[in-house]
């Protein structure tokens, strides 16, 4: 396995080691129950990575994506009775009449005979509408919670406007049942003029969303412009405010909507001002690092780092930001379920980290 590295926090040192390299602008992880690793390469390859770092073929069965600017393959989640069903979802960009819009399909992950790993049975089970031209803002994060509904994050396509629209999919939190059916229970269902997927709106461009391991409640944290990445924790039927309200300003500097607060509109748990430009997160519940037990770390592609949150409740209290000597854009950030932290790093050879204990045994 390729080498590892010693990284100061606030709470000692700890190890950094590399999992897997050699990857096409990684996008997401997710854990098999063997052990094994599945990773997104934007281009549109998914791969699996074995415990000693060698990365598959790509799998086949993986439907062709739109990989232009920051479309491609995208999230990745295995069902929660993946151990029964074989079946895990994944987001992509998808071409079609009008331009891309972010998709997300379904398919049986089958270990062949032969030894090789293919998509069977792939169906698309969402479409974001209507498709646009452009290559800017697909979100796309996919969070089952604990009732087995899958929470997708869409971006506005950078067409800021369109996120307030109540008839469109562009920058709305959307929330579907495993097979793509709309829960009886989405706030807008038999809404006129309403899409009944939609759960909250006035998101921009959410890049990462994570559970809360005691609460069980959403956690979403999407990009601003110039500032105003936000983390929300979206309600069903609220209304989070891009464009109207926000705390960042444009890339040209100028103002954007009404201001920071109005009425009716959400305010964030947090925002950064400048802009870190987030992606991926991840609470932290394992024993190995007791002293971040309960906090959230947050990846950065603008400001090059991994962020850590501590908290009180919803409300922030301190924040440390790690692996800045790093310098690498990271794109996602997973808890594994043997209690370490698992990173992704976007760059055309990009890696999988993890961060381990630093002491006897781990050197």
């Amino acid at each position: 396995m390729p080498g590892a590295a010693t990284v100061s926090t606030e709470h000692g040192t700890v190890r950094l080691q590399t999992v897997a390299e050699g990857l096409e602008h990684p996008w997401a992880i997710a854990f098999l129950p063997d052990g094994r690793l599945l990773v997104t390469e934007r281009p549109g390859r998914l791969r699996i990575v074995a415990a000693d770092g060698r990365l598959s073929a790509p799998v086949a069965g993986v439907p062709a994506v739109y990989a232009e600017g920051q479309g491609g393959l995208l999230d990745i989640a295995l069902d929660p009775r993946f151990a029964d069903n074989r079946l895990i979802y994944f987001s992509f960009a998808e071409a079609g009449t009008g331009g891309a819009g972010t998709s997300v399909g379904r398919g049986r992950l089958i270990h062949d005979a032969a030894g090789a790993d293919r998509l069977e049975a792939v169906t698309v089970i969402f479409r974001q509408q209507p498709k646009v031209r452009g290559g800017l803002h697909f979100g796309s994060r996919l969070v089952f919670d604990r009732d087995g509904r899958l929470f997708v994050t869409l971006g506005e396509r950078y067409q800021r406007e369109r996120a307030q629209r109540p008839d469109e999919h562009l920058g709305k939190l959307v929330r579907i049942n495993a097979d793509g059916t709309v829960p009886a229970d989405n706030p807008f269902v038999n809404r006129p003029g309403t899409l009944p997927e939609i759960y909250s709106l006035g998101h921009r461009n959410v890049q990462a969303a994570t559970l809360h391991p005691v609460t069980g409640r959403l956690w979403t944290i999407e990009h601003g412009a110039r500032g105003g990445d936000e983390i929300n924790t979206p309600e069903a039927g609220k209304n989070y405010g891009w464009p109207i309200i926000t705390y960042g300003v444009d890339y040209s500097g100028a103002r954007i909507g009404e201001g920071t607060a109005r009425e009716g509109l959400e305010q964030p748990l947090w925002y950064w001002d400048p802009s870190i430009a987030p992606s991926g997160a991840a609470f932290y519940a394992g024993a190995p690092f007791p002293a971040w037990h309960g906090n959230l770390f947050v990846g950065a592609l603008k400001s090059r780092l991994l962020v850590r949150l501590e908290l009180n409740g919803t409300k922030v209290v301190h924040e440390e930001r790690l692996l800045a000597d790093l310098q690498e854009r990271i794109r996602d950030v997973r808890a594994g379920p043997d209690g370490l932290l698992y990173l992704a790093t976007d760059s055309p050879r990009g890696r999988i980290l993890r961060l381990e204990p630093h002491g006897p045994g781990n050197d």
